[in-house]
This record gives structure tokens, C-alpha cells and sequence, in this order.
């Protein structure tokens, strides 16, 4: 799916233009946010393509959804 990745005053944000859902990045597998997933506000799991650190935002990619770990 396609998704936004875009910068906050105190964090990141994902849109997904399908769902039209805007939410809040809360947690990240990695620091640098690309390569592993993100977990969004709503509890959705997100897979990140990999991606240099310094990649400019707002930046649409395509994630996959994936299961939280239980």
C-alpha cells in the first residue's frame, strides 16, 4: 500500500491516501525509521522499504501491513 511518511514538531506521521487515515508513528524497529517496520497510533504494523537515513520527507512509499507480535 502507499504510504506517506511525513515529519511532526515532536515525531513522524503516516497517511494512507486509501484508508484515508492519518496517525501518529509511535514506535519503530529501527532508528533511523527505514528497512523495519513502524507501528502506528491505531496499532497498525507497517513495513518500511530500506532507505538512506537522510531521505527527505514527506515521502510516499509502499509499506506492507504486517502482524504485531504477540
Amino acid at each position: 500500500m502507499k504510504v506517506t511518511i511525513g515529519k511532526m514538531d515532536d515525531g513522524y506521521s503516516a497517511y494512507v491516501a486509501k484508508k484515508d487515515l492519518e496517525e501518529r508513528i509511535v514506535a519503530t524497529e529501527k532508528p533511523e525509521l527505514w528497512g523495519g517496520w513502524i507501528e502506528l497510533a491505531n496499532g497498525w504494523r507497517l513495513a518500511l522499504p530500506d532507505m538512506a537515513a537522510a531521505t527527505r520527507l514527506p515521502i510516499t512509499v509502499n509499506a506492507r501491513r504486517v502482524d504485531p507480535i504477540a
